[in-house]
């Protein structure tokens, strides 16, 4: 009886062993990429349809480079920055590229992830924009006048920087919070009399006609630069891929360089604008896939505390501890 009773303990236990053993290899992350990434897929966001992700979808560039890993690809389309974010915290987003302001709020909401690239330099792609009839010269001549914004956005943050910047104080004007799609027949109706916004809104209005810029960010020394993002379990998880995303980002933007009259049309008829308002567009902001210098970082810094200053996040942060240049700078070795 004892002896039957040993063997049925050792059989327990050989058995939960066992299934310990099979756990723990299905929980074995592999940072390395062998045999970790088959089979997962790779969730990528993306603000609207078209543009440079629009041909890369079409050519199914990241697809391909992808299922050599064994890896799928998803798309996800978003109207602007915060619901991407929102999704990544929520583990429906692996990748995403978006504005300075949207990425300050992740982190002071916690938001787990990784800045892996810079994908505009920030000088020219925010501005303050007026009638081309104005006779507004500085930020100074906009007091007591009517300006529209669409808050969260790098606009947000270059407007209320630049007023502070020039000693003017928010109650010196009228701030009119609307979205874009909102903001342009205010604008061509003289609704409004000023509009702090970005591309393609800035070269629309000043290529047509409409328009004149009053400042942007080169002028004021405030920059707006985009970043290319990642959620951080997944890099840790996916290092490789991280990498791998990068490299075919830089695939598509030589595309875009050798084959740049065919991406200009493309590119106007998928917005139903001139050819001419794209190519302003690259002149003002042109797409980049670049390491983050520690200049960008520090503007980056200036812009958090500002933001906190004015209460529109909720704590201070320190914001080089998003910043991760490894996966852009091994993406670009030869």
């Amino acid at each position: 009886m004892l002896k039957k009773k040993t063997f049925q303990v050792w059989t327990v236990l050989l058995l939960i062993a066992l299934i310990s053993a099979g756990c723990a290899n299905q929980s074995t992350k592999h940072p390395s990429g062998e045999n970790g990434a088959e089979g997962i897929t790779v969730r990528i966001g993306v603000q609207g349809s078209g543009g440079l992700f629009g041909k890369a979808r079409e050519e199914q560039w990241f697809e391909k480079e992808f299922a050599k890993h064994g890896v799928k690809v998803e798309w996800a389309e978003f109207q602007s920055g915060p619901p991407m974010t929102e999704a990544m915290a929520s583990n429906r987003l692996d990748f995403a590229g978006l504005g300075n302001m949207p990425i300050i709020a992740a982190q002071a909401a916690d938001i787990s992830f990784k800045v892996i690239s810079q994908s505009l330099e920030g000088k020219n792609n925010v501005a303050i924009i007026v009638p081309a009839n104005s006779s507004a010269k500085t930020l100074s001549d906009l007091k007591g006048k009517k300006i529209a914004v669409t808050k969260g956005s790098n606009a947000f943050n270059f407007l209320y920087r630049g007023l502070a910047a020039e000693g003017i104080s928010v109650s010196d004007l009228e701030v009119i919070q609307l979205q874009p799609d909102e903001t342009q027949p205010a604008f061509e109706s003289g609704s409004i009399d000023a509009w702090a916004t970005w591309d393609p809104y800035i070269t629309l209005n000043t290529l047509t006609g409409k328009a004149k810029v009053l400042t942007d960010g080169e002028k004021l020394g405030i920059l707006s630069p985009s970043f290319n993002i990642v959620r951080k379990d997944f890099a840790d998880d996916h290092p490789e891929l991280v990498t791998l995303y990068l490299k075919v980002l830089n695939d598509a933007l030589a595309w875009e360089k050798d084959n740049e009259q065919d991406a200009l049309q493309r590119y106007a008829d998928e917005r139903g604008i001139p050819v001419d308002v794209i190519k302003g567009t690259f002149e003002r902001s042109r797409q980049l896939n670049i390491p983050v210098s520690p200049e960008i970082i520090e503007e980056q810094q200036k812009t958090a505390d500002f933001q906190f200053e004015q209460k529109t996040i909720r704590k201070k942060i320190d914001v080089k501890n998003v910043f991760d240049n490894q996966y852009i700078e091994a993406a670009l070795q030869p």
